[in-house]
């Protein structure tokens, strides 16, 4: 059982887009109109995203960008408050950190997205160098 657990953790982080289409589906079975399935699915991915972009560049290219992102995230969340405070003078809190959430989900995928290219196309050029 600790095996299988660990298993279906580590296929989540390495693939966030699993648990991003698992959560779609469960939210459309149970109900939930398409664009609040979308937006579950992506509010829960984008906290694995938090996690499998740094380990991702840390396997590819061994540098740890942990602190990076969470000093990005928070640089964002300052910007986007400020952003905020100036347009409406009063801060609503609620569709504030749900409008930060989601640009990081779309920040994060586009990365990580990104990071799977790469890593792709340098294990070719390895592999080409070694035959």
């Amino acid at each position: 059982m600790k095996d299988l657990l660990h298993i279906v953790i580590s296929i989540i982080i390495f693939c966030p887009i699993v648990l991003f289409i698992i959560v779609y589906l469960v939210g459309r079975k149970v109900k939930i109109r398409g664009t609040h399935a979308f937006g579950a699915a992506s509010d829960v991915t984008t906290l694995c995203l938090f996690f499998s972009v740094p380990l991702a560049i840390g396997v590819l290219w061994r540098v740890n960008v942990g602190a990076l992102l969470v000093i990005l995230a928070i640089m964002m969340a300052m910007i986007f408050t400020y952003i905020d405070w100036r347009t409406k003078k009063e801060i609503e809190v609620k569709p504030l950190l749900k409008k930060i959430w989601r640009f990081l989900f779309l920040l994060l995928s586009t990365a990580y997205l990104v990071i799977c290219i790469v890593g792709v196309i340098q294990s070719i050029m390895e592999y080409l160098q070694v035959v």
